[in-house]
This record gives C-alpha cells, structure tokens and sequence, in this order.
C-alpha cells in the first residue's frame, strides 16, 4: 500500500537527503571544532584574570572579537564562521530528525531533548550573525540582548512566572550536565573503536570536567534568571561572561576561582576531539 506522504514527512525527507551527503559531515564537524575554539578562548582569557596574568571576562560573543583582532583575523573568524553555520544545522537536524537513533518514542524525554536541540541552534544561529558583523565591521551586536529580552518577557501577563519558569528550566539544565558529566554518557557518541585507550581516557576526562563547568555556569544564570523574575528586574539577568565575572569577584582563592575558566578550556578541546571522533550519524 502506498504511503501519503504529508508536507511534514516531505520536509524531513528534504532535510534528510541533504543530511546525508558527506559534505554536512564534514560541516558539522567543522562546527564542532569552531565551538570547541570559542569556548577554550573564552576559558583562557577568564583564567588569566582568574590569576591576574592578564585576560578579561567575557562571553562568546567576546571571544569571536578576540578571533578578528589577531593578525589574519577576519580569515579566521571566517572560518569559524562557517563552522558556527554548520553546527546550528546540525543543531536543526537533531531537532527535527534522529541521525543518532537515540529512540522513536517521542517521551517527555525525547521532547524536551529536541526543544534542546532547537533552542541551541538559535543560538549558534545568532552567535554566527554576530560573528558576520564583526567580520564586516559593524559591531558585535548588543550584550544587553538577553537582559532586553528578560524585560520584554517581563512586561507581559504572567512575565514573572514565565521568567522564573526559564530559570528553573536552565537550572535544570544545568543539573542534567553534571549528571551527564558523572555519568560519561557522551561516551557513546564517539567512535571509540578509532581511539587508543590514552585518547579514550582524556576524552572522557575532559568531557566530565568541561561539562561540570558549563552545569556550574547554567545553574548561576539560571539562579540570576529566577531572581529577575522574584524581583521584576530585568538587570538581574547575567550571561556568560558576568558570571564569570562575578565568580573572578568573589573572596576565595585564584585556584578555585579558575576551576570554571579550566573547565572551560576542557570543554573546549572536549569540542575539537568531538570533531575528529564523534559520531555523526549512526548506521
């Protein structure tokens, strides 16, 4: 019998044919890689302030600035840029397909997997726009944007609990991180079969650190999300780079202060190793 196809599963089969062609590989890949240099920028510039040997504070956005000020910079980030577009496709892919196989039964789980997925992808999608102002001169955007956005939400009927509801949903982000961390589910999605034991064992000691540390950072921002909601302030909002800010403030000593910015660099080269050996699709 034959099957109607509806516009959804029509769309999919686009997205899925174009999925498979060896040259999204090679671009997710590339997205891997230019989200793992963002990300261990972002930790070595926080962990020279951590120790006061230079650097500054400062959020994705920030270290793709970092990117174009360094000689060939525009060429650079050019190509990170590229990498950034490949990775929120990628992104989109996971969201609307499931090149992993990770399951048909679309569970509580499954669904908020996806809106995972898809809100990640948003957000490399403007990482990416930023990326391509900076490229032409223009600026890198607002920093303000996020804390904009908390205030616009914030103005409509039921702001604060949407908000608070926001906060609540980061923090548990954040919480899944560590258990993902404790746990090395990641591991699954390498191609362990290529790795030596070596490469395996700092694999999964980088990914735990590194994802430890971006838990840490979603259970602060989210934190600072419910407390904008509690008190209907906007400002209270804080993003990547405040928050580790505010931990570069705090009265303890420089070495736990750089556990985060560490954590960071990890997580970095976590991302590039994901690049070389991760499973994209699954046979």
């Amino acid at each position: 019998m034959k099957r109607d196809n509806s516009p959804t599963d029509s769309i999919k089969d686009s997205i899925g044919q174009a999925a498979s062609h060896p040259w999204f590989e090679r671009l997710a890949r590339l997205g891997y890689a230019s989200k793992g240099l963002v990300y261990f920028i972002v930790g070595f510039l926080a962990a020279q302030a951590a120790f006061s040997t230079g650097g500054r504070t400062t959020d994705t956005s920030g270290a793709l600035s970092e990117i174009v000020n360094q000689p060939f910079g525009k060429f650079m980030l050019f190509l990170v840029t590229i990498g950034i577009i490949g990775y929120a496709l990628w992104r989109i892919v996971q969201t609307i397909l499931d090149p992993e196989h990770q399951g048909q039964k679309m569970d509580a789980k499954r669904i908020a997997q996806r809106i995972g997925y898809a809100l990640s992808a948003l957000g490399y999608a403007g990482l990416a726009l930023t990326a391509v102002k900076l490229i032409m001169g223009s600026g890198g955007g607002n920093s303000d944007t996020t804390e904009d956005l908390t205030a616009q939400i914030l103005a409509q009927p039921f702001g604060q609990w949407l908000v608070g509801l926001a906060g609540s949903i980061v923090i548990g982000v954040g919480f899944s991180y560590f258990y993902e961390a404790y746990k090395a589910k990641f591991r699954r999605h390498f191609k362990l079969d290529e790795m030596s034991p070596t490469e395996q064992t700092w694999a999964t000691r980088l990914g735990r650190f590194g994802i430890a540390a971006r838990g840490i950072v979603f259970v602060i921002i989210g934190f600072f999300l419910i407390q904008a909601a509690r008190l209907s302030d906007a400002s209270q909002t804080k993003g990547l780079g405040e928050v580790l800010a505010i931990l570069a403030q705090q009265p303890f000593s420089p070495v736990i202060l750089a556990l985060v910015p560490l954590g960071l660099i990890a997580y970095g080269i976590y991302s590039v190793i994901q690049a070389r050996y991760r499973r994209i699709f699954r046979s």
